[in-house]
């Protein structure tokens, strides 16, 4: 789709450039609070400082950061914190944290070089040894990567277009990413939460989009579906056999032979033959 709609391409920019909008923002702030805080600093321990040098150490930081941002937003938006993957996440994020950090302190050497160079100042980043300077960096990276990942990651988490249902509901529209998928709904067998995101199940494959399941449960409610669990609706249609548990729990067999667990609690609901 290329249209301006909610669910088009330009949608999905938007979802883009308003995150990177944020952490535009948000650095310049930074940038100004860190900048006249140590020129204020200085002056208050009787030391003369050339008030542009605050303001560039803290810029050359900025450009590399408004650089790496959409790098970060891509990264949260792969490997989201979804249920039950948190290890995947936070193994995932930690090595991004070392990858970004280390753009982030040659790029930001590497501009203070050539910019304090040009002014005829020397500059030495690394005077206590490589190491050092670097884990010294990368520990105030972690917090900054840590910030921007939230921005988009709440941008996106927030900001989700809702799922969009042809009004002769014959075909329901799901975006996987940058992909628009059309099913019918006589072909999903159950849609179930996970995390941030809500898997359609076929018999061919599972179709994951975000979004939240009671949306869905709103939109489908009409076409046969009825919630079974907490975090499972069922296509009733597609119920092959119900078999309650001692427990009061229910085993669902699905027409291909798949089966799934009804929660006692919603077992009233889809325990009558539709």
């Amino acid at each position: 789709m290329t249209s301006g709609g909610a669910g088009g391409t330009s949608g999905d920019r938007r979802l883009w450039l308003w995150p990177w909008l944020a952490v535009i923002a948000i650095g310049l702030v930074n940038l100004f609070v860190n900048a006249t805080s140590g020129i204020l600093e200085a002056r208050s321990d009787g030391h003369t400082i050339n008030t542009a040098i605050p303001f560039i150490l803290e810029a050359t930081s900025y450009i590399l950061w408004i650089g790496l941002a959409p790098l970060i937003g891509l990264a949260i938006r792969r490997v989201p914190p979804r249920g039950g993957h948190y290890a995947r996440f936070a193994l995932f994020h930690a090595v991004m944290t070392v990858v970004i950090s280390l753009i982030h302190v040659g790029g930001m050497v590497l501009l203070r070089n050539l910019w304090f160079g040009a002014m005829g100042v020397r500059y030495d980043f690394f005077g206590d040894g490589v190491l050092l300077g670097f884990v010294y960096e990368w520990r105030k990276d972690v917090l900054s990567y840590a910030l921007v990942a939230a921005t988009y990651w709440a941008f996106e988490r927030f900001a989700v277009s809702p799922p969009i249902i042809p009004q002769d509901a014959s075909r329901i529209e799901l975006r996987e990413g940058n992909t628009t998928v059309f099913l019918a709904a006589r072909d999903i067998l159950y849609v179930e939460s996970a995390g941030n995101y809500v898997a359609f199940h076929t018999q061919q494959r599972e179709h994951l989009v975000r979004g939240t399941l009671a949306a869905w449960e709103a939109r489908l409610g009409g076409q046969g579906f009825v919630r079974v669990h907490r975090s499972r609706l069922v296509n009733r249609a597609r119920i092959g056999a119900l078999k309650p548990r001692a427990s009061g729990d229910v085993d669902i067999t699905l027409d291909d032979d798949r089966v799934i667990t009804g929660s006692r609690r919603y077992r009233e609901a889809f325990a009558t033959s539709p």
